[in-house]
């Protein structure tokens, strides 16, 4: 990366960057509304993914201060129904998914993300330790980081009892092969 190159990209704003970074050019964009009309979760977003989008394209401080602190970008399920319905190929998940990685490392993430990362970390960890996804290590692991300590603690006896929660983990072979993508992963998001 040059000097030149910084957290923001080139020019200093979050298109500048996506574009940079991810190789989507924001301007394709038209705001032909598709991706909103299909998302599931629109309805409660504060800014919907077409709305992101135009705030994105404007490339002002201010605009791009209120898509990083917006709650609808952790709202946003990563299901890539916009990406999939957009006539112009404007692969919105993904600048979704660079904006909430932003928000984090810029410190404005929407206080009620807090649960939505706790769960993404809690669910990272457990695949890169085993592999594949350890149910009660998952849920041991949220609730350390989410202080819901008590929250739906009733359900877990019953799905024990029906077989969803084993008490050891399945390890999977090779899961160095797994440590090793997770650090080469990580890594390029730092």
């Amino acid at each position: 990366m040059s000097s030149a190159t910084h957290a923001s990209g080139p020019t200093g704003s979050l298109a500048s960057s996506i574009r940079h970074h991810l190789g989507v050019n924001l301007n394709h964009c038209y705001q032909c509304g598709k991706c909103a009309a299909g998302c599931p979760v629109a309805v409660d977003m504060d800014f919907t993914s077409c709305r992101t989008l135009r705030l994105l394209q404007m490339e002002e401080p201010a605009m791009d201060a209120k898509v990083l602190a917006s709650e609808g970008i952790w709202l946003c399920l990563a299901c890539e129904t916009c990406s999939t319905r957009c006539p112009q190929e404007v692969e919105v998940a993904k600048v979704m998914d660079y904006v909430r990685t932003e928000a984090v490392a810029k410190g404005v993430a929407h206080p009620k993300s807090k649960d939505i990362l706790a769960f993404h970390r809690a669910f990272l960890d457990s695949i890169r330790v085993t592999g594949r996804l350890y149910e009660i290590g998952l849920v041991a692991d949220y609730k350390l980081r989410s202080r819901h300590f008590l929250k739906d603690v009733a359900l877990a006896p019953k799905m024990y009892v029906r077989g969803k929660l084993p008490l050891f983990p399945h390890l999977i072979k090779g899961r160095d092969s797994m440590k090793r993508i997770f650090q080469r992963t990580l890594g390029k998001r730092r």
